[in-house]
């Protein structure tokens, strides 16, 4: 495992690759933007968001969103939480009784994405009842496999020769629904925002009002155009990486016994003698095992494996200097399993994030969430709704993994499985 290296993309664009910790740091801690050469094909969807915009336009988005994270804005999401994963907790009641395995990425996939459209504008798409049928969740699915399979085809980079693609016509086509559907929102709530009926009764604030009352030091709001992108990035960004974290967590959780047994009595402890499995606001900080199986579970299979920055200035790292324009590539996967940091680094151990173990190590050497200025700016959003229902999930069932199925990891944007993960939940013991 080496600091960093250089790698090229095609036949003239030279890359760094950076895996350890002290080289990681060197660039995370910048507000360097993405490399836009390789992430530019989103931005027919979602704009020059959070994600791909830079400079002191970013700055200035970032400043207006953050509030939209705070610990008062997100409480009141784990009521929907709750009532969304009793949709999965029946789903999987029905897979038990019929002794059958199913399939924790589709499953997950559903319950998360009915998550974030619920919590991003109120949207109900029920989509774990009627999955893609829905058109919403089927032009975001579907947006979502386009962009990844165009990543990895640099050829199809070029939008003149992409657009022309029947993939590329599609991808079109399902961006001009979502943008259909966003600005629609956004108009229509505008307009309820001023009726005082309307702010009286909701019972929560969801991410759509806070960007519409956002306001920076000038008066200034965010455009209709800007609250779309942020929106579009919040769909992007928040359903398949969250997806793919609690998939592979439980992944681990049902391949290691003692581990669930282990979980299993600290949930059954903080929901001691209540008749409701709900997990509440102020329950969250009480299963710190659960917190630390989630975060081992990130570090294992990393929801997503890498990213990419691309330098505005020179930048030096372990003596190298690295000029203006040069794409950096974080290798999040290589970072959470190098052996210089990592003992037994294929190996799902907890324990390595109790308190003592996590002092002893660099702050860069675990970063699901990226690190520094451009961190995740939903990561405690995205924390609750993992160990939410993660803990339902394990208070009612025990898991196992079907003993006739390899799981072989996929690497793209996101971790997935070559063939699916396949488990049983069967009644408590």
């Amino acid at each position: 495992f080496p600091r960093l290296a250089r790698a090229w993309l095609g036949p003239v664009l030279p890359m760094i690759m950076l895996v350890h910790p002290e080289t990681v740091k060197m660039i995370l801690r910048t507000s360097e933007p993405k490399a836009l050469r390789t992430y530019r094909f989103l931005e027919p969807w979602i704009g020059d968001g959070l994600l791909l915009s830079g400079g002191e336009k970013w700055r200035r988005n970032r400043r207006l969103l953050t509030p939209a994270f705070h610990f008062d804005i997100l409480r009141p999401y784990q009521r929907l939480n709750n009532q969304i994963s009793d949709v999965l907790l029946k789903k999987l009641s029905d897979f038990c009784d019929r002794d059958e395995y199913f399939e924790v990425f589709s499953e997950i996939s559903m319950y998360t994405l009915d998550v974030i459209t619920q919590c991003a504008f109120s949207y109900k798409t029920e989509c774990q009842i009627v999955g893609e049928q829905h058109p919403y969740i089927r032009a975001i699915s579907e947006l979502v496999d386009l962009a990844t399979e165009r990543f990895f085809k640099p050829w199809l980079h070029v939008d003149l020769i992409y657009f022309l693609t029947r993939d590329g016509r599609r991808f079109k086509c399902n961006c001009d629904y979502v943008h259909k559907v966003a600005e629609e929102m956004i108009v229509k709530r505008r307009k309820e925002l001023k009726e005082k009926d309307f702010v009286d009764t909701k019972r929560h604030l969801d991410f759509l009002d806070i960007l519409l009352k956002a306001q920076d030091e000038n008066g200034e709001g965010l455009s209709n155009l800007e609250i779309r992108n942020e929106v579009d990035t919040f769909m992007f960004e928040g359903h398949d990486t969250t997806a793919s974290a609690i998939s592979w967590t439980l992944f681990s959780i049902a391949e290691n016994k003692s581990i669930q047994k282990r979980l299993q009595s600290e949930i059954d402890k903080v929901l001691e003698g209540r008749e409701s499995d709900e997990i509440l606001w102020e329950d969250l900080p009480n299963l710190p095992y659960l917190t630390m199986c989630v975060k081992e579970g990130m570090r294992c299979h990393c929801p997503v494996p890498f990213i990419q920055r691309e330098t505005t200035q020179e930048l030096e790292i372990d003596g190298l200097v690295i000029p203006p324009g040069t794409m950096v590539n974080v290798i999040i996967y290589n970072i959470h399993h190098n052996a210089q940091v990592w003992e037994d680094s294929t190996t799902f151990d907890p324990d390595r994030f109790l308190p003592e173990n996590v002092e002893k190590r660099d702050p860069y050497a675990f970063v699901p969430f990226s690190a520094g200025p451009r961190n995740c700016i939903g990561q405690h959003f995205a924390m609750h709704e993992m160990k939410t229902v993660i803990a339902r999930i394990l208070r009612r069932f025990d898991l196992s993994l079907d003993p006739n199925h390899i799981v072989k990891k996929k690497e793209t944007l996101v971790m997935r499985s070559e063939d699916g993960i396949f488990m049983k939940a069967s009644p408590r013991k």
